[in-house]
């Protein structure tokens, strides 16, 4: 059966958010303060944020540097997985994948077919692991991270959910996870 496991104790999860944009920066961030609101009243820690414009290099540069950073276990990021030109964070983030989370598309795809419908297929957010650290591609509207984080990530991140999660099998957390 899926849900919270109350007996378990809540493990915070160091959590960095990339926003990539062209046109926003931190002032005026709406899909990366949705992600920070929902990160910080769950229970976890904001570890960083940064806001990047849509380049392959420069999406790919800030993602490695923060999966060796030891004060970060996760990576959100926002925009750039739309089907212009200029929207390669996609491609950023299979740049640095050591391995891919397939079903998390799969996942989000389903989340969004239910709001959206066909348009769903427009969708290309992403997931995978490098260096330990999980890193999570989100389109870049304010729904779409309202939705990510609501119907997939706040589950996934939290380590008293039911049967699994990826905070389980976090290294820099399974430690912790052991000793309760």
């Amino acid at each position: 059966m899926m849900g919270i496991d109350e007996s378990k104790t809540f493990i915070p999860v160091r959590i960095a958010i990339l926003t990539v944009s062209d046109t926003r920066g931190l002032d005026d961030d709406r899909s990366g303060d949705v992600l920070e609101k929902r990160v910080v009243e769950a229970g976890h820690e904001l570890a960083a944020r940064n806001v990047v414009i849509d380049d392959r290099v420069l999406i790919a540069g800030q993602l490695r540097e923060w999966c060796v950073d030891e004060n970060i276990d996760a990576i959100i990021s926002t925009g750039g997985t739309g089907l212009t030109g200029r929207d390669v964070t996609v491609e950023a983030h299979r740049d640095v994948y050591e391995k891919e989370i397939d079903a998390f598309s799969t996942m989000f795809t389903m989340l969004s077919y239910a709001k959206i419908g066909t348009s769903a297929v427009q969708s290309r957010a992403t997931a995978g692991v490098a260096n330990g650290t999980y890193l999570f591609a989100l389109p870049g509207s304010p729904g779409a991270c309202k939705d990510g984080w609501d119907g997939i990530l706040k589950y996934q991140l939290d380590a008293r959910h039911m049967p699994c999660n990826f905070v389980e099998i976090m290294p820099r957390l399974a430690e912790h996870i052991q000793r309760k």
